[in-house]
């Protein structure tokens, strides 16, 4: 490819490609850039790819405007087509029905669950607001938030350089 044909094929890329309220980066193949968007990881990717009709190792910004309307609207319509196990929010908590959350809901649906588990004063929203480990992980060695505990052998080596120096 001599470096005119190589220009031209970049100015044909759209560099953000903008599904909902994310710029997703159009460099990148379909299944990448689809896995940057919060809800949408590799797999999930790959089934909205399928579902869209487009191929996941094409480059995300050289598509046309079909082809990425369509990309849109797997990703907004993803529970109809994939199977419940897929889906990031199964039953949900207020209406009972099966969601795959993305871009910034994740985040907020995530506080929100967070703080009804603390209003509540269930063991899990105590365990947050202590900001201890949650899902039952060791906590005997790790997760420490105050300062070391044992023996700190510096100190002690400083110490008993400063009473051999004094004894002389």
């Amino acid at each position: 490819m001599s470096s005119e044909e190589q220009q031209d094929a970049d100015e044909d890329i759209r560099y953000f490609v903008r599904i909902g309220q994310t710029d997703l980066d159009g460099t990148k193949t379909v299944e990448r850039a689809l896995a940057e968007l919060d809800g949408v990881g590799r797999r999930v990717a790959r089934v909205i790819a399928e579902e869209a009709g487009v191929d996941r190792s094409a480059t995300f910004g050289r598509l046309d405007e079909d082809a990425i309307e369509s990309v849109t609207e797997a990703v907004d319509g993803f529970t109809e087509h994939a199977p419940d196990w897929l889906a990031n929010r199964r039953n949900d908590f207020y209406t009972g029905d099966t969601q795959h959350i993305t871009g910034n809901d994740v985040e907020l649906t995530r506080d929100q669950d967070i703080n009804r588990m603390r209003m509540i004063r269930s063991y899990k929203g105590i365990r947050h607001e202590r900001g201890q480990k949650v899902r039952g992980q060791r906590t005997k060695s790790t997760g420490r938030t105050e300062g070391t505990i044992g023996v700190n052998v510096e100190a002690i080596k400083e110490e008993q350089a400063e009473e051999e120096g004094g004894e002389e």
